[in-house]
């Protein structure tokens, strides 16, 4: 979505400022569904933003000294956008192999294997360090790159606990992040709307148009796209 954004003329702060919002609301009925059918581990949810809202507040903090001195801190903004836009697109380049690599640390033979079981909770909390600057700095982060990070850290959870723990840790995180640059004027109110209302139609339309794409191709061509526009966010 924020890459979009730029390509219209917004800045990168509305655009990522305005994401976030964006992202908490569209994802919120995703948790609840998930949470209905027990498909969240909150435990590692906990643990995630243990790391992450602090590390999202920390961010916003440093966002804001930057701000009140006057310093344009948009080329942060998108170089970090451009960073997270590779590694998610190099996920979705390498998924075989890593869910590959996941079946092999489950099988528990590894010494990485038993190193991650033994300090599970610590490299949870460090991941959600991590996760909490990075979404907070570019709107990217919170969606295939944390469900892969989870994937090598629970090799043993099924997929479907993978992915409604990572939606259930985007939620408060996009909120923290999208409030904090809501309190640095970075979100847009009337694009906000516009996105939820064309959301709707969107989400419909883009169904019924993957249900006609084989799979491979469709992350292929999202992959391409992402990577593309990461190299020059990150370089140009």
């Amino acid at each position: 979505m924020t890459p979009i954004l730029l390509a219209f003329g917004f800045t990168p702060t509305v655009a990522i400022g305005t994401d976030l919002l964006y992202a908490a609301i569209t994802k919120a009925g995703g948790v609840i569904a998930h949470a209905r059918q027990s498909t969240v581990n909150w435990k590692i949810v906990r643990n995630l933003l243990l790391g992450s809202l602090p590390a999202s507040v920390v961010t916003m903090a440093l966002l804001k000294h930057l701000h009140t001195r006057g310093i344009d801190y948009s080329p942060i903004l998108t170089t970090t956008l451009g960073v997270m836009l590779i590694l998610t697109s190099l996920v979705l380049f390498f998924r075989t192999f890593l869910l590959h690599e996941r079946d092999y640390l489950a099988s528990g033979k590894s010494a990485l294997a038993e190193f991650e079981h033994q300090h599970a909770t610590l490299l949870t909390i460090v991941t959600g360090i991590s996760l909490g600057a990075l979404v907070t700095l570019s709107s990217v982060g919170a969606g295939a790159f944390g469900a892969a990070v989870l994937m090598v850290l629970y090799p043993r959870l099924p997929m479907i606990q993978v992915i409604g723990t990572d939606l259930a840790h985007a939620v408060p995180l996009t909120a923290v992040a999208g409030l904090g640059h809501l309190h640095l004027g970075n979100v847009d109110f009337n694009l906000l709307a516009g996105l939820l209302l064309g959301s709707l139609p969107a989400i419909w339309l883009g169904t019924k148009a993957a249900n006609r794409m084989p799979e491979k191709i469709m992350q292929r061509l999202v992959a391409f796209i992402l990577i593309g526009l990461g190299v020059n966010y990150t370089f140009f």
